[in-house]
């Protein structure tokens, strides 16, 4: 194995395209994945087990929402574990790219614990709104349900887009050119991207603080929602149209 040093190097080369991508992502996850990519390389992980180990923290993390009182020190600790899981998360795929182990395998194992991970942590609000937050009203209880169905939907019809959008453009493969990365466009998805999501859970002391932000947060997500699936289907009826 190589040293740390050239492991980063290569990995730097192997990383995916920064289009449709936020600043987060961008400049704090997938750097802080790198990292963990090149340790868990030198350690003779495989992309797979650090997808496990990145389902560990996740879920550790989210139970604890459900299940200890809110405090200041469960803030720290929850968002801590979030976020160690969200960079492990970029790590699998970078080791995959780095070892040229991935495969259909792994990417459905990323899908489905990201899948999971999407319906618990607002389970878990759910949880704790029930069992510690002593609600004004019981309407609060819908708002991790909505915010639930807006996550689901949005990552379910963004794969669909993918995957549709991929297989109509196919016979086409080669003869496009990419388009620029938009530094704006990464300013603008910053507030829906998953690494700003697990800042609200550092108001997890407070529990109105909390409430606020978490509502705040699931109409920003609905807004997007609304978006992207205007755009996704503008962009497949074109597919279709240039088929």
């Amino acid at each position: 194995m190589g040293s740390k040093g050239t492991v980063l190097r290569e990995l730097r080369g192997a990383q995916k395209t920064a289009k449709g991508v936020s600043l987060y992502s961008r400049y704090v996850n997938r750097p802080a994945g790198r990292v963990l990519a090149a340790g868990a390389y030198r350690m003779g992980l495989t992309p797979n087990q650090v997808t496990l180990i990145s389902a560990a923290f996740t879920f550790a993390a989210i139970a604890s929402v459900a299940l200890v009182r809110p405090s200041g020190g469960l803030a720290v600790a929850v968002y801590a574990g979030l976020v160690l899981g969200f960079a492990l998360d970029s790590a699998d795929g970078q080791l995959a790219r780095l070892t040229g182990g991935g495969g259909p395998d792994g990417e459905w194992l990323d899908h489905v614990v990201d899948c999971a991970k999407m319906i618990l942590v607002h389970t878990a609000v759910l949880i704790s709104f029930q069992r510690f937050s002593g609600l004004p009203g019981e309407g609060w209880l819908l708002l991790p349900l909505g915010f639930l169905f807006t996550a689901v939907l949005t990552f379910c019809a963004g794969l669909l887009r993918e995957q549709l959008g991929r297989a109509a453009a196919r016979p086409a493969a080669g003869t496009g050119t990419a388009a620029p990365v938009s530094r704006l466009r990464a300013v603008v998805l910053l507030p829906a991207d998953y690494g700003v999501f697990c800042l609200v859970f550092l108001l997890l002391g407070d529990r109105t603080a909390f409430r606020v932000g978490y509502a705040a947060l699931a109409a920003v997500h609905a807004l997007f929602l609304v978006a992207f699936l205007a755009k996704w289907f503008r962009e497949l009826r074109a597919l279709r149209t240039a088929g």
